[in-house]
C-alpha cells in the first residue's frame, strides 16, 4: 500500500520537497495493542505491517507510518493526536518534512 500511495504523489511535489515522513513516538505508556490499532486505522497498514511498525516503535523509540503530502501529513498527525486523546491514551504523532536532494 505504501508504494501505491507514494506513487499518487506528483513529481512537483517530490522536486519541491512538500512531502512529510509522519512518524510515531513510543512511550512508556500507550498499549502496543493500541498503537497496532492506529497503525491499521490511520493508515491503512495490513495486521502484519502495522504488527512490524509497532515493534519498530517499541525497540527503537519512533517508527515511520508513511509519506504524504504536508496537508494530508497534517491531517494524519491531527487524526492519531485525537484518537489517543479519546482513549486517554499519550501516544505522540508528528511529521518530518521531507527535503529533496536536489
Amino acid at each position: 500500500m505504501e508504494t501505491k500511495e507514494a506513487e499518487r504523489h506528483s513529481i512537483s511535489d517530490l522536486a519541491s520537497g512538500l512531502l512529510s515522513e509522519v512518524r510515531l513516538l513510543n512511550d512508556n505508556y500507550t498499549p502496543m495493542e493500541f498503537v497496532a490499532y492506529v497503525l491499521e486505522w490511520v493508515f491503512g497498514k495490513d495486521r502484519e505491517t502495522a504488527t512490524r511498525i509497532m515493534l519498530e516503535i517499541h525497540n527503537e523509540g519512533v517508527g515511520a507510518c508513511g509519506i504524504y503530502p504536508h496537508h494530508v501529513a497534517d491531517a494524519k498527525v491531527t487524526e492519531v493526536l485525537d484518537l489517543a486523546c479519546q482513549h486517554k491514551h499519550p501516544l505522540q504523532c508528528v511529521r518530518e518534512r521531507i527535503t529533496s536532494a536536489c
